[in-house]
């Protein structure tokens, strides 16, 4: 069976835990994970000040990815949405009807792009407005067709346990959660 492979994209002012707690999740179910900035440079800043080293930089990917994946954070949204090449990423890869996954303030890029319309989803409370077409929701958070969301970092870890049972297994999600001692 393939290895899945999902792209995070890391910009300055991302929140750092909705990026790294979802992508250790889903590194500890050996799914190939690979945070790409989007800043032209490796190294990029979060919300808090901690320092990251991309894997790559976008300029190098290419659409070989199962899952593309957002963190949110305000600032680091901004810069999700203000970079064009990584928006039509995400439309060819949704037109490929591949899967998109995004938490806290980051539905809202797919929101502005019309990728969650008819969708259901959720978003960090204030960003409603930016998700067009969606039915958002207050859950923590919601998967509807190839579309998964989660409302904030208090939710990352099960955007990532969600992430593994739909790339891999509810099995091993179920030993992911048992043996990080997740009990929510």
């Amino acid at each position: 069976m393939k290895m899945a492979r999902v792209y995070a994209f890391v910009a300055d002012g991302m929140e750092e835990v909705e990026c790294l707690a979802v992508c250790d999740c889903l590194r500890r179910a050996k799914v190939d994970v690979k945070l790409v900035s989007i800043m032209g440079r490796k190294m990029v800043t979060g919300s808090h000040g901690f320092k990251i080293e991309a894997d790559c930089l976008f300029e190098d990917i290419g659409d070989d990815a199962d899952v593309l994946f957002l963190p949110g954070g305000l600032v680091g949204t901004n810069n999700l949405k203000a970079h064009r090449g990584l928006a039509e990423m995400l439309k060819a890869h949704a037109a490929a009807g591949k899967r998109l996954a995004a938490i806290c303030a980051a539905p809202s890029v797919l929101g502005e792009l019309g990728l969650v319309e008819g969708h259901r989803a959720t978003c960090y409370p204030g960003f409603e407005n930016q998700m067009k077409g969606a039915d958002c929701r207050g859950d923590g958070v919601v998967t509807d067709r190839l579309i998964s969301t989660g409302r904030g970092m208090g939710w990352a870890i099960d955007l990532g346990l969600e992430l593994i049972r739909i790339l891999v297994s509810e099995n091993e999600a179920e030993k992911i959660r048992k043996a990080i001692q997740y009990e929510r």
